[in-house]
Formats: C-alpha cells, structure tokens, sequence
C-alpha cells in the first residue's frame, strides 16, 4: 500500500529517515499532520509566507473573490431561480453552509482538544476556517440546473452521440466522463491549471483541498452509485495531498485508488445535509408549496415537548406574528439543535473517524427524536419538493439545453477542422485548451467550458447557436 512505501523513506509521525520500521503504521490519522498550510503549486515558498491573515483564511477570501464562486449566484439550488420571491441558489446555499461549517469546526475544536491539550495553540485551532472554506467551495463543481446538468453529461456519453467516442479514449477517461459528478469537478476546478493560469489552480492549502473531497477515491471505485472524488486528470494532485496529510490509503496494489476519507470532510458534509434539508422545508413554505401549520409541525418534531413549549413561549414573550419569521426563528433552533447533535457524534467517534473505519455520515448518527424528524423532512422533500412542478420543469428544460450544448461543442472539439467548429471554438474562453492535439483533453475542456456556465449564460448561449434568439441587425 501506498502509506507503506513511504515509511522506507520518512516517517512525519517518528521523524525516522532511512529504512523500514513496521512498529510505525498509519492505522490512525495524526491531527498535527492532517492540518497543514502547505499550499499546492507553491510549496517552494512555504517558509517565505507571513501575513497577518493566516493561510486558512487567505483560502477563505481567495474564493470569495473568485469568478467560479459569484457565478453560483445563478445556478439552481433546487428551485427555479427567483422572481418576485427569493429563494435559494446555489450562492446563498454555500455561504449559509459555510456559517454551519464555520461553527462546526469551532465547537468540534474545542471538544477534541479538551480530549488532546497538545493540540492548543497548533494549526488544529483553525478547523472552524478550513470547514467554512471548503463550505463555500463545495458546489463549485456543479454543472447549470443542479442534478440534472450532472445527469445530463453522464447520459450524453452513455445514451447520446457521445457514445461513440468510447472506443477513441482511454478506459479510466471513459469512467470520469460517464460517472461525472460535481465533487469531483469542484477539485478539478481548484487544483488544474488552466491555460494561462498559475500552477496548483487556485493554490488552496492542502488541508481544505483535501476537506472538499467528500469521496476520495476514483471513478472506477466508485461503485453502484457512481460518487467519486477525483478525475483520473487530477488523480496525482490528490495522492499528493493525502500523502503529505497521512491520509489512510484503503486500495491494495493495483486496485483502484482509494482513501479514508480526511476527518473535516464529516462536518463539511454535515453542514451541507443540515443546510439543505431545513432551508428547502423555509423555500416550500414561502412558495406556499407547503402550508404554515405543515412547516410548523415539521420543524418543532426536532424538540421534546418541553423544549417545544420554550420555543413557542418564547416566540410569544418577543412579540413575533409574522409567520414567516416565526418560521425563520424556528428553523435557526433547528439548525442550532442538528449542529449539537453533529459536534457530539463527531467527539464520541473521532478515533474511528481517524482510524477511516467511521460508517456514514455524521447525520446517521444523532439522536433517535433528531433523526426521526430529519427522515421525515427528506420524505416530504423528496415527494412534494422535487417532484413539483417547477422543479421538474427546470430538471426537464436544463437537461434539454445540456444536451444540445455538449452535442454542439463535442461534436466541434472532436472536428476541430470543420467550418461551423472553428466558428463555435471561437466562442470558448482561452483557459480551455480546446484545441489542444490530445483528443481526451479537448474533451475535458467541452466539460470544463459547459460544466462552469451559469443557468442564464447556458440558456442564453443555446437560444444563440439554436437559431432561437438572432441579434437585431
């Protein structure tokens, strides 16, 4: 195994150079090693950095900065973009994911280090800042139209024109393509080097590229449900990363690379299914999708009776009528409550979280009341939320439009040399090597190029070369 072959060499845990010691093994993940601000394409400067700001938060800022974070403004979280009523998208998901994240990784900090005094005063005090920053990051992958933009990459390989290229790439290009999935997409987007771009991509520190990776294992490895955490394209950036982190490797020589999964993963992954499961039930609810008395039932099941009192008293005692912002102060106590609940699995289990032997997710763990009321809300959301009417009017069009994008821009990247293929490259930005001689790169530049569009900007570039929309001449 991997974590093998490097302890011939060095061993960060015993600071042992030179042969073999087998009484040392990575049977457990080291926290002092698994937070690193070592940043990918820039290790060389490493002893040179000093700012005011610590390396985290330079993660923080750079991405908020960031054109691939703004363009989240619109990109559907599940419901159509907003008219005259805001709802969520893909924007206002990740930055409250990231508020979760950020108190998460706090509270779980000072849990562990109640348990580890070592680690006061260490790099370990800054997970709450890792977690929020792979928070905002962690959609940034994800292709226009939410899932279906996935769905229809996949299906343009496996059901569309795009099924005859099998033949003309290699087998691991094949399984990225036909599995793509937006985790593994938002690595590739912050760790390749784009044309005209700097080494390491958005040169994020190890620790919170590795907390972004919610699968670390390829496509071949990923099983039935098709997750995967990187491209074959980026596979040595991650063992990179995962090597110099001590990540546990799970894969035997010759099988499929696979990885534990680094521990800030977990509350990445918490804040997320907390954030998205309880601000969709608000959406429905000011969509009038569901009525208030339903949200009321639905959010209060989080509580015991006598907690349920309190919240209701107390909403009196403040003078709250509206219904929507009792709704608001109601769901912030549930959030409050999940977050509790996900701090305290993740203390209870953190030697199995760091052994890579934890099963699921921090969720499946809460409390038995919590974790009723939880399936109850992904029930209603699964049969009256996504499978309403205007979310699948957007599932239904988006998909209709990826097609024809990735069928124009495909069929150009494999024809560079044709009329209407030169006119269409044109189009695209320089940092996607599109013309590129290697056939697999060109492909992964069509993704890249469509994969990074907003809803509107898709939308408007297949009105374009549909003939739908003309410019007035």
């Amino acid at each position: 195994m991997i974590y093998l072959q490097l302890a011939i060499f060095f061993c960060k845990k015993c600071n042992f150079l030179g042969e073999i010691h087998y009484f040392c093994t990575l049977d457990m993940m080291n926290w002092q090693q698994l937070i690193s601000n070592k940043r990918l394409g820039q290790e060389h400067r490493h002893p040179e950095r000093h700012d005011d700001r610590t390396e985290f938060k330079r993660d923080y800022d750079r991405l908020i900065f960031s054109a691939p974070f703004r363009r989240l403004q619109n990109k559907t979280q599940v419901f159509p973009l907003p008219g005259s009523i805001f709802v969520h998208n893909r924007l206002t998901h990740s930055l409250e994911v990231a508020s979760v994240g950020m108190s998460l990784g706090n509270d779980v900090a000072q849990q562990v280090i109640k348990k580890h005094p070592e680690l006061k005063d260490t790099l370990f005090q800054e997970i709450g800042q890792i977690v929020a920053t792979a928070c905002l990051a962690h959609d940034l992958g994800n292709p226009p139209f939410g899932h279906s933009g996935e769905k229809a990459i996949q299906a343009f390989f496996l059901e569309g024109n795009g099924s005859q290229l099998q033949r003309e790439v290699s087998p691991q290009f094949w399984s990225d393509i036909t599995h793509f999935e937006g985790n593994a997409n938002a690595f590739r987007l912050l760790t390749h080097q784009f044309q005209g771009r700097r080494p390491g991509g958005f040169v994020m520190t190890y620790s919170t590229l590795a907390s972004i990776v919610k699968y670390p294992f390829s496509s071949t490895a990923s099983g039935k449900k098709g997750k995967f955490g990187f491209f074959e394209t980026e596979k040595d950036n991650y063992r990179r990363i995962a090597e110099e982190l001590g990540i546990i490797c799970q894969s035997e020589m010759g099988e499929p690379l696979r990885y534990a999964r680094h521990p800030l993963v977990y509350l990445v992954e918490a804040a997320d299914d907390i954030c998205y499961e309880i601000m969709d039930i608000e959406d429905a609810h000011k969509l009038k999708i569901i009525s208030y008395e339903e949200t009321m039932k639905f959010l209060l099941a989080f509580f015991d009776e006598q907690n349920q009192q309190h919240i209701q008293q107390r909403i009196i005692e403040e003078g709250v009528t509206d219904n929507n912002e009792k709704v608001v102060y109601l769901r912030a106590c549930v959030i409050g409550k999940l977050e509790n609940e996900c701090v305290r699995v993740f203390a209870e289990h953190e030697e199995e979280i760091l052994s890579g032997t934890f099963n699921g997710s921090l969720i499946d763990h809460i409390s038995a009341l919590q974790q009723e009321a939880y399936q109850r809300c992904i029930q209603f959301s699964v049969s009256r939320i996504y499978k309403s009417r205007p979310v699948l009017d957007v599932e239904l069009s988006g998909y209709q439009i990826m097609q024809t994008l990735l069928e124009k821009f495909i069929s150009a990247a494999v024809h560079p040399e044709r009329f209407y293929s030169k006119h269409l490259i044109s189009r695209v930005s320089s940092q996607y090597d599109i013309e590129a001689p290697d056939l697999e790169t060109r492909l992964m530049a069509v993704i890249d190029y469509i994969s990074g569009m907003t809803d509107v900007y898709a939308l408007e570039v297949y009105q374009k070369i549909s003939g739908i929309s003309l410019p007035i001449v």
